[in-house]
């Protein structure tokens, strides 16, 4: 049996395909896989809901990692739409698909974020903590709303429930090191917000766990079992790299610039991943120090 991944051109999505060289993987365009992925298996996957019959021929497992990025462009009004529908749309029609077809898969991975639980200060979240109410949180909640709608028709649906992911080739690491490599880096606001992170590693580790271990389903929360603020992340990541971090980024600028999005970066999430824990899952990067002096 085989996977198959949608979004797997995205930073998670390639550093998943490489892991299941068996995966179908599934795109907007079929050149753009083959040039990045070379004589994969491939089906295209625009959201739309328009694929053959035989989309899940042979696949027992479902990655849905499609989404739009929060990270390139500023949050208007087009860009927020956009964000919503790519996940939310796109997952509605991915279920539908599913609850069409003849030979359906037995598990549903789909991604989601710890976004969901809104900015939360010190109190310590768990898969049980219920949701926020900003515009991530309400994305994250409706998007995992379509997802499980699958359970309808017998399918294994787990919420990966990711943290902030640190990787040097995508991702909210591969952004903040320009400017920590020039001295230049520093605190985002305050410093005192919570960041829960997860090396790439240990975000692929669990999705594959995911996969095999049929008793893990609904929210799961991957993020490494020891959150930090960001003041912490900020001094650990300079001394990684061997500079200095010096220069605040105070709240009021990163608002100014960046509009609403600043309002995820100064967000508090201390997200401990309770679900992981209790099912034993070995991280390979618990501590903030190993991951970056790992990627850095």
């Amino acid at each position: 049996m085989k996977a198959l991944i949608t979004g797997a051109t995205g930073f998670v999505g390639q550093h998943l395909v490489r892991k299941i060289p068996e995966a179908v993987i599934t795109g907007r365009s079929i050149e753009k896989l083959k040039k990045v992925f070379g004589e994969r298996e491939a089906k295209k996957w625009d959201g739309s809901g328009n694929v053959e019959p035989s989309f899940f021929d042979g696949v027992d497992t479902v990655y849905n990692l499609a989404g739009e990025s929060i990270f390139n462009g500023r949050w208007n009004a087009v860009k927020k739409e956009r964000i919503r529908a790519s996940r939310i749309e796109g997952t509605r029609r991915l279920v539908d698909i599913i609850s069409q077809a003849e030979n359906r898969p037995a598990t549903l991975i789909c991604s989601s974020a710890v976004g969901y639980y809104g900015s939360r200060g010190d109190e310590v979240l768990t898969e049980h903590s219920a949701a926020g109410d900003d515009f991530l949180a309400n994305v994250c909640r409706d998007w995992e709303k379509e997802a499980l709608r699958a359970e309808e028709y017998g399918v294994r649906v787990v919420l990966i429930r990711t943290g902030v992911v640190l990787g040097v080739d995508g991702g909210a690491l591969a952004k903040m090191l320009l400017p920590f490599e020039f001295g230049v880096g520093g605190r985002l606001g305050s410093g005192r917000q919570y960041m829960s992170w997860i090396h790439i590693d240990d975000l692929i580790g669990i999705m594959l766990y995911a996969r095999v271990n049929v008793n893990l389903r609904g929210p799961i929360n991957a993020v490494a079992p020891n959150p930090v603020t960001n003041s912490e992340f900020t001094r650990t990541l300079a001394k990684s790299l061997h500079r200095p971090a010096i220069l605040p980024a105070p709240g009021i600028v990163l608002k100014i610039a960046l509009g609403e999005f600043a309002n995820a970066l100064l967000g508090s999430q201390r997200v401990t991943p309770e679900v992981l824990q209790q099912a034993d899952y070995t991280y390979i990067f618990p501590e903030l120090k190993a991951a970056l002096s790992d990627l850095v």
